[in-house]
């Protein structure tokens, strides 16, 4: 995404890009995404000798902070599969698709959050460029963006305790209505006490995402991405016992819940850093709400609500019309089908950071191989897990039918992973494109958000799942691969020929230099 409206103080250089100062070690963030990039991309020296791991490291470009995502992805895989197991031996058919559609309800939050947190954590890193974070949290280093350092964490606190209060007005008698208005006949379902337990769990971590966001923004990136390592298996366990006690329904409060518990210990770690930010004077030096937050924060919230749109309204449009059953059977195969996709596109996301070096530098030659050949890699990966899953499904349905009645039937299942596929490259193509800065992409994501809606909503009346996975497929298909890649092959043609790196909308790669903590 580019960060339209930031203003930029650093000095440019003759060719335009931005000239970084350097870290308190005397290491700049084009050093360090350099020394990330994979072996035998260009503009990379190793030692002669190194030990296996260490190469290995080199070769897929770790570090702690990939580690620590990469970590969290596959244990939201596995756990994917052992809640999934779970959820269908102890839920029964009705209580899945409430389970599910619990989730899909929470998933408004994004209508109050709106994208600050991204915004929070570019504009934190801005202001970081010119400061130095010591180890015992104070901060040294220039006055005015150690005040606009501040500026940001206040306005950002004010901001998600209001948002907080109208999200939970809003989620408890909006979810009430939904499942009392669209409650099924037959055998009764406690649903009251979960939804109000998952709304107050949401309610508090809502408060904590924009703290985490701005400490990642101060250059503590793997000390966040643990933290979120170990949410995510603090999370699963208390769902699975929430699942194991009979007590199913519990299992989405259960695992915000674990969330919350993860993330108030380290905030509270995080004290020295925040809390005199929290009560330092701002009055002469702030951030700017109209002239540099909402130029960016705008066009981060409507792709945010159009990803909502994509992939939320499912569960909640065939719960509404055909039920309880039909909404958990497609929640269960969204949960299968995007374990594997969050797996792939690790990827290419992990090589975001070297894709702005290598733009930077204006080494399009090395760019575009070290974006294909990760393409191509994440593709197979995602190939091979697909063809495992249906391999999967088909010996299910042939050996134990009672469990593949809880996803989709093999054909609409494989159609799921067919859009998956699709999305897998437009996804890639947007993260190619984002790191020169600049986001021609809104289009495609307003346009399929808006014809995935009123897709899912026609054809979920009259065909159900399968109408809703067909409806997703076409419009991705046309729109989303087909306008997207034409998109990546004019811009990509246009930029590199006139070697356009830099846009007015946004933050260069060298604009946000993240200092180094020497916590880190």
């Amino acid at each position: 995404m580019s960060a339209p409206g930031i203003e930029r103080r650093e000095n440019r250089s003759s060719l335009g890009v931005a000239a970084p100062e350097p870290t308190p070690a005397g290491d700049s963030l084009m050093g360090k995404i350099d020394r990330q990039l994979p072996s035998g991309v260009e503009g990379q020296s190793h030692p002669a000798r190194k030990p296996l791991l260490s190469r290995l490291k080199h070769a897929i470009g770790l570090d702690r902070a990939i580690a620590f995502i990469v970590l969290g992805r596959g244990w939201g895989a596995v756990a994917g599969v052992v809640t999934v197991l779970l959820i269908a031996h102890f839920l029964t058919p009705a209580q899945q698709g409430y389970y599910y559609t619990f989730s899909s309800l929470v998933a408004l939050q994004v209508v109050f959050e709106l994208g600050f947190s991204f915004v929070i954590l570019q504009l934190a890193a801005h202001e970081c460029a010119h400061l130095q974070i010591q180890g015992d949290g104070s901060i040294v280093g220039d006055r005015v963006a150690h005040s606009r350092l501040a500026s940001v964490l206040q306005k950002a606190v004010r901001w998600y305790t209001v948002g907080a209060i109208l999200m939970a007005a809003a989620l408890l008698p909006v979810g009430y209505h939904f499942f009392l208005v669209h409650s099924q006949s037959g055998v009764p379902v406690s649903w009251q006490p979960p939804w109000i337990a998952v709304v107050l769990a949401t309610t508090l971590t809502f408060q904590m995402d924009p703290l985490f966001a701005f400490i990642e923004g101060c250059g503590r990136i793997h000390q966040v991405a643990r933290m979120r390592f170990t949410q995510a298996i603090v999370g699963s366990l208390m769902a699975w016992t929430a699942l194991s006690l009979h007590h199913g329904l519990f299992a989405p409060a259960m695992i915000i819940s674990g969330y919350a518990i993860v993330g108030g210990c380290f905030l509270f770690y995080q004290r020295q850093l925040l809390l005199p930010l929290l009560r330092h004077n701002t009055s002469s030096h702030t951030v700017g709400w109209r002239r540099e937050i909402w130029p960016f924060q705008w066009r981060i919230a409507i792709s945010w609500l159009c990803g909502y749109f994509m992939f939320q309204l499912f569960n909640p449009v065939l719960f509404a019309y055909r039920g309880a059953a039909e909404a958990g059977r497609m929640g269960m195969s969204l949960t299968i089908t995007s374990a594997l996709s969050t797996v792939a596109i690790a990827w290419m996301n992990t090589k975001a950071s070297p894709f702005g070096a290598l733009i930077a530098r204006k080494e399009f030659e090395t760019l575009d191989r070290l974006f294909f050949r990760t393409l191509w890699q994440s593709a197979l990966l995602l190939i091979a897990g697909a063809v495992v899953l249906l391999l999967g499904l088909g010996f299910v349905t042939m050996r134990f039918p009672h469990l593949a009645a809880r996803v989709l039937p093999l054909p609409v299942f494989g159609l799921l992973l067919a859009t998956l596929f699709c999305n897998h490259f437009v996804f890639s193509e947007a993260i190619y494109l984002r790191a020169h800065k600049r986001e021609p992409f809104l289009p495609v994501s307003i346009a399929v958000g808006v014809l995935t809606a009123c897709s899912t909503v026609f054809l979920g009346k009259l065909w159900g799942a399968t109408g809703v996975t067909l409806g997703y497929f076409c419009i991705t298909i046309i729109i989303g691969l087909g306008f997207g890649t034409y998109i990546f092959i004019t811009k990509r043609r246009q930029w590199h020929h006139r070697g356009a790196v830099l846009s007015s909308e946004g933050v260069s790669i060298d604009d946000i230099q993240i200092t180094k903590d020497s916590n880190a």
